[in-house]
């Protein structure tokens, strides 16, 4: 009888989260979902985690019955969603998480009394659109529906689920073809322009590129697709927080043997005597856990300028543009506050000049636009009866340098406890003045407060930034962070600054990414590969596709009769 093979070990060290057989520090979506993967595929896996909490930015906070989403409040790209639990042999559905959709997706309120309504629903939207740029307005509208649909399936195609290893990835026929159909080298705005006339609907389709920690004026026009994800498959929002779509995919990975340690801060990745191999992690304890495979789901400025021993790439990252930061507030309300709805966008007057204050300043916009979520008024179990949760994101620069975020710097540029105190002024102001709603300030009950420095400390973000690294052009695709450290083997990277990207549904599609490399690396076999194919399966006479011939008999008559005239023509 042969000896029986060893089972492969990965940690994942996450936002400081650790998988049994594979560390991660710190565990957000990303690493929870590698390291299920990782287990289905036959790895023992840790996943360690320097909070008392997993999930990353996608964590709750709770407070005398009222519950916060720290992170992400909406839920986008469902079908990425769908596919890992595909992926996993289960479903959303089959591990409790229920989708509630948000209609509608949002409500804009301007500061000259108007408001505009984003909605799934088509005719919602011909009344909006026409109301301010006429019935051409709504055919625009279409138009740039169906370039935003492009940008989405190819985006989802050739760059989510794909790999990019080196510049020569770039070069890939399937991508090259449809790289100017992207349009990467066009900002959002400047997209949008060519289909809206008008100054309002302009920042009503761009303000998205918020999302990337992105002006709409500097983020590639591919970053459309996030419009177009809005208006065709919703906005939607797990019963329960956002956070169960973590828990969730925790369940799933302790059903499949991944083990998980909470209050497990890693000191460093520990490697071999050549630092050639990853070969564990060494804990601040200074215990070493060893292991096949490290992914890295910690933020990766940080990790590469603290887990690993430095280098010039090292001092690279730090160098590189940063997505910006937010000030946040989590407030427990008295009352309900009805004139808001789920989702609500405050834009400022002084629209590029806001983003110029935030994106090449580094700071708070004397008028900044800001996001107001109130989870409550979708699923009550956010907040006590008859009162309101309610989350305000304000963007703002990152951090400067170590000295900045630690309140009055007389060396500094930025102060934040001056900021915060204007930015929660500028919000109630705000909200009531176009909103019409009052007392909002002496309706806070309690108040919770994340700064860029909170951001930092807690999250181990580089900045503060919260969406990590920038997604200009020279930061994504083959320019971005590899999934695999260059020099280092057996070490691996998932999260929002390595590919593909940032954001909830984006780290999930990256963490498949991620997986299949590991896997390939070690010529195991990809369970999920080729899973979401239907082979086989017979396809009825009604549904089969029928591709109309290039020509019809009219285009070949009038062809004919051309000819003849032609002929005629000659001859006379």
């Amino acid at each position: 009888m042969g000896e029986k093979k060893a089972q492969k070990t990965a940690i994942v060290v996450g936002k400081q989260l650790e998988l049994a057989s594979s560390p991660s520090l710190r565990a957000g979506v990303g690493g929870v979902a590698t390291a299920a993967r990782l287990a289905k595929a036959g790895f023992k896996v840790t996943v360690l985690e320097k909070n008392d909490f997993s999930g990353g930015r996608c964590s709750l906070i709770r407070s005398e019955g009222y519950r916060f989403d720290q992170g992400p409040s909406l839920l986008l790209l469902p079908r990425l969603f769908a596919e890992a639990f595909h992926d996993l042999d289960t479903s959303l559905e089959a591990e409790g998480v229920h989708l509630m959709k948000c209609e509608p997706n949002y409500n804009l309120w301007f500061s000259d009394g108007e408001s505009f309504e984003l909605s799934t629903d088509v005719s919602r939207m011909k009344n909006e659109v026409e109301k301010w740029e006429g019935k051409e307005g709504f055919e625009r509208y279409l138009g740039f529906l169906q370039e935003a649909h492009r940008h989405y399936e190819l985006s989802v195609t050739h760059v989510l689920k794909r790999n990019f290893t080196s510049l020569l990835s770039m070069a890939r026929p399937s991508f090259l073809r449809h790289l100017l159909e992207l349009h990467p080298f066009e900002s959002i705005y400047s997209r949008a322009s060519k289909y809206f006339w008008t100054e309002r609907l302009r920042r009503v389709f761009t303000f998205g590129s918020m999302y990337m920690g992105m002006s709409p004026f500097d983020a590639p026009g591919t970053y459309s697709l996030l419009q177009y994800t809005e208006l065709a498959e919703g906005i939607w929002y797990p019963k329960g927080g956002f956070h169960r779509v973590i828990q969730a995919l925790v369940g799933v990975g302790e059903r499949l043997g991944v083990d998980y340690h909470l209050n497990t801060p890693v000191a460093q990745i520990h490697l071999n005597s050549t630092n050639s191999i990853a070969e564990g992690v060494t804990l601040d304890s200074g215990e070493t856990l060893k292991a096949d495979v490290v992914i890295i789901n910690a933020d990766l400025v940080y990790a590469y300028n603290t887990l690993l021993p430095s280098s010039s790439k090292a001092a690279s990252l730090q160098r590189r543009s940063a997505s910006c930061s937010s000030i946040s507030f989590y407030w427990a309300m008295g009352r309900t506050v009805p004139e808001l709805s789920v989702h609500n966008i405050f834009l400022a007057d002084d629209y590029r000049e806001s983003f110029d204050d935030i994106f090449k300043h580094q700071l708070i916009p004397e008028q900044p636009s800001f996001y107001v979520n109130v989870p409550s008024r979708i699923d009550p179990t956010a907040a006590p009866e008859g009162k309101d949760a309610i989350v305000v994101l304000v963007p703002v620069g990152h951090l400067l340098d170590e000295k900045e975020g630690k309140g009055l710097n007389p060396q500094s540029k930025q102060d934040w406890n001056t900021m915060v105190s204007k930015a929660r002024t500028t919000v109630f102001e705000t909200i009531e003045a176009r909103t019409g709603a009052r007392g909002l300030r002496e309706a806070v009950v309690k108040e919770i407060v994340n700064t860029p420095q909170s951001w930092k400390d807690t999250f181990n973000l580089d900045k503060g930034a919260i969406l990590g690294l920038s997604h200009s052009f020279f930061n994504v695709l083959s320019f971005r962070p590899s999934t695999k450290h260059a020099g280092i083997d057996r070490l691996y990277f998932v999260g929002a600054s390595t590919h593909p990207g940032t954001g909830v549904p984006i780290c999930l599609a990256g963490s498949k990414v991620t997986s299949d490399q590991v896997l390939d690396d070690f010529k195991m076999q990809v369970p999920w590969r080729n899973s979401g194919r239907s082979a086989g399966k017979e396809v009825k006479e009604i549904d089969k596709v029928h591709q109309l011939p290039l020509l019809s008999n009219v285009h070949i008559a009038l062809f004919i009769l051309v000819l003849l005239l032609m002929s005629w023509v000659v001859r006379h």
